[in-house]
């Protein structure tokens, strides 16, 4: 046995006989609020938007017959010329898009990836509380590498069925056993005087259209 292995179990051998008399524990109350948020969908559509926007996302709307055109001006507007594109994608999304379609067949390398210019991806949720993005891998996601390499990652979020008020209400629709990215705006990062830097550990831009029926 190791020195450190030999420590962990007197240490917990202590705290065992330590706590062997002890009452169990109360139930923990659960009677608190799961959102601070009106139910109203509209609400909390603008609340969303203006939390995204805060943390410096860029946030547009749509409806279905208009985003195919959104996509490909959002594209065309940072100069993009590539793009990666995860299994189960709506093909209508990008139909619009003057730009070579990489699919993750493969999949892609680490430099392939790094040689895509973005990624179009929907979403498994949205929080309006927090203004996070969830994805969870799911069709039309891909894997987490899709979204954190290139430098342009536009998220389609379908509202309001993608989108819930707050985190307690998103945690029963989430899949604790799927690799979960919570997202809140570009990647970034500051140092100890707090110069922020954008686009270090992902995506510098990141474009969020809320598409609406």
């Amino acid at each position: 046995m190791s020195t450190e292995t030999g420590s962990r179990d007197r240490i917990l051998a202590r705290i065992r006989a330590a706590v062997a008399d002890a009452p169990d524990a109360s139930e923990a109350a659960r009677d608190y609020l799961d959102s601070h948020t009106p139910d109203d969908p509209t609400a909390i559509l603008d609340l969303l938007q203006e939390n995204l926007a805060d943390y410096r996302a860029i946030v547009h709307r749509a409806s279905e017959a208009e985003l195919p055109a959104l996509v490909a001006q959002l594209l065309a507007d940072r100069g993009a010329r590539s793009v990666a594109v995860p299994d189960g994608l709506p093909a209508a999304w990008l139909a619009a898009a003057d730009v070579g379609q990489r699919t993750d067949d493969g999949p892609l390398t680490p430099y392939e990836l790094d040689a895509v210019d973005a990624v179009v991806t929907g979403c498994a949720l949205a929080i309006a509380e927090t203004g996070t993005i969830v994805l969870d891998a799911g069709p039309g996601q891909g894997r987490r590498a899709l979204t954190l390499v290139p430098d342009l990652h536009i998220c389609v979020v379908r509202a309001p069925d993608q989108v819930v008020a707050s985190v307690p209400q998103a945690m029963p629709r989430l899949d604790p056993t799927r690799p979960l990215t919570w997202i809140s705006g570009p990647s970034a990062t500051s140092d100890i005087e707090l110069d922020r830097v954008e686009g270090v550990h992902g995506p510098r831009t990141l474009e969020v259209v809320l598409l609406q029926d």
